[in-house]
């Protein structure tokens, strides 16, 4: 399918199925604002626990935070935001439309050709006011990335949980950038969340010394790609940022880029941010941010910063789960059926926002029906599960290929008589009957 109409395809699918909603619809929306809805709120959910688990708790060697998202404003202009964080902004004399300089191709207008400013700086934090009076004094910012509140609890993470290095702090949180264009879908949003690791580490004698660290996240961080079922050797694409492109703080990145719909662009990050950051923030509180060594030297860490994207793995899962079958519709009278065309998203086991769909073959048979309850009662202890009597069983399962559930549980006539059901594989649509008492068995080495 074209790449284009695949971003069509998936964006009316999450509207229809309940993954993400136009924010505010009701009102007309709000440009490039999105809810997520049932599915998307557990497929969200999903990532972030099993990245936490992955990267804070089962790692000894790190601990996690949830810092504020109003700050003192001084941690801006220690970290730098208030004079670096802006982008090029250009308007269009005729039409007013305004754009981002280093993202045209030409001089003129877009959309209508005319002429354009030249470039200007444009901050691109959300400024707010704290306390009824609007003025200077009281003026405060959306933090525009998570990073600074790990930065700023330093000391108190040192103080209280005494850690060795080399060690990491890991935050799930939500960031604010006044974006000039956003867009493609969730690609691109003024609001979002990061999954977002500091790693500390003493200062480098040699350069190798954080390259094998560095070397150590890159790996890290393919292998949860891998996890979420992308394939990172056809639509990862590693790219080193130029001296000219990276953050004024960064010694070194490589964005780790997704072959999306729309084009190849910035999934992940990995930045070596030197001691910048508690450099800085040492020099403006006059707080002492020092780690004290073995040997009672005082030294300030260096930083290797993982920086992940909630809303942009959410898009990438959606992108490279999402299939189109042609099935062959069997036609008792002619004896070959017509093609219907069977969308299906193949997330990982893990990932799917529902695990188990159960079914009665029949919604006005209560003895099927009393039998399906029974059965979804004692499966939903243990997963995520879903009971469904709405439409003929085949849209059921049309239904459950699009949520992307993995199996759907059936009790038909035979599961009076026999104490069993069938189960579906979502994705090879085969079926199989498996005894009621042996469920629990067989979905345990299903999702193991």
């Amino acid at each position: 399918m074209a790449e284009q109409n695949k971003m069509e395809k998936i964006v009316s699918l999450c509207k229809r199925r309940g993954f993400i909603f136009p924010d505010s619809e009701i009102y007309g929306g709000l440009a490039n604002a999105w809810d997520y809805g049932p599915y998307g709120a557990e497929l969200k959910n999903n990532i972030k626990r099993r990245w936490w688990k992955k990267f804070v708790q089962d790692r000894e060697d790190m601990v996690g935070l949830d810092a504020a998202i109003i700050m003192n404003p001084e941690t801006w202009k220690a970290s730098g935001h208030l004079s670096e964080f802006s982008d090029p902004l250009v308007e269009c004399l005729k039409c007013k439309k305004r754009y981002r300089a280093d993202e045209l191709e030409a001089e003129t207008c877009p959309a209508c050709g005319g002429k354009l400013t030249n470039p200007k700086k444009f901050n691109l934090m959300f400024k707010t006011f704290i306390g009824p009076a609007e003025d200077s004094a009281n003026v405060a910012y959306l933090r525009p990335e998570t990073a600074q509140g790990i930065f700023v609890n330093f000391k108190n993470i040192m103080d209280t949980m005494r850690p060795k290095l080399p060690f990491g702090i890991g935050q799930i949180g939500k960031a604010f950038r006044n974006e000039i264009t956003p867009g493609n879908f969730i690609f691109r949003t003024r609001e979002f969340e990061q999954m977002e690791i500091e790693y500390f580490m003493a200062p480098p004698e040699k350069d190798k010394d954080w390259q094998a660290v560095f070397e150590d996240w890159r790996e890290q961080m393919l292998d949860w790609m891998k996890k979420l079922g992308l394939d990172v050797k056809r639509n990862i694409h590693e790219l080193e940022v130029s001296e000219k492109e990276r953050a004024h703080y960064s010694k070194k990145t490589i964005d780790f880029e997704y072959e999306f719909p729309f084009g190849k662009e910035e999934l992940y990050g990995l930045a070596y941010r030197t001691d910048y950051d508690l450099s800085q923030h040492a020099k403006f509180s006059g707080a002492d941010l020092s780690y004290t060594a073995e040997d009672g030297k005082k030294i300030i860490p260096h930083v290797i910063e993982p920086s992940l994207g909630v809303e942009r793995t959410v898009l990438a899962v959606l992108c490279e789960s999402y299939g189109e079958e042609n099935l062959t519709q069997p036609s008792p009278s002619q004896g070959e059926g017509k093609i219907e065309t069977r969308v299906v998203m193949k997330f990982p086991f893990w990932l799917a926002p529902v695990k188990i769909a159960v079914f009665p073959l029949l919604k006005n048979k209560p003895a099927l029906v009393k039998k399906a309850k029974a059965v979804f009662a004692k499966l939903k202890v243990d997963y995520a599960c879903e009971f469904d009597d709405n439409g003929n069983i085949g849209k059921r399962y049309r239904r459950q290929d699009e949520i992307g559930t993995p199996f759907c549980v059936t009790i038909d006539f035979d599961s009076q008589e026999l104490d069993d059901v069938t189960v579906r594989d979502r994705d090879s649509m085969k079926q199989v009957r498996v005894k009621i008492g042996e469920l629990k068995e067989y979905f345990e080495k299903k999702f193991k």
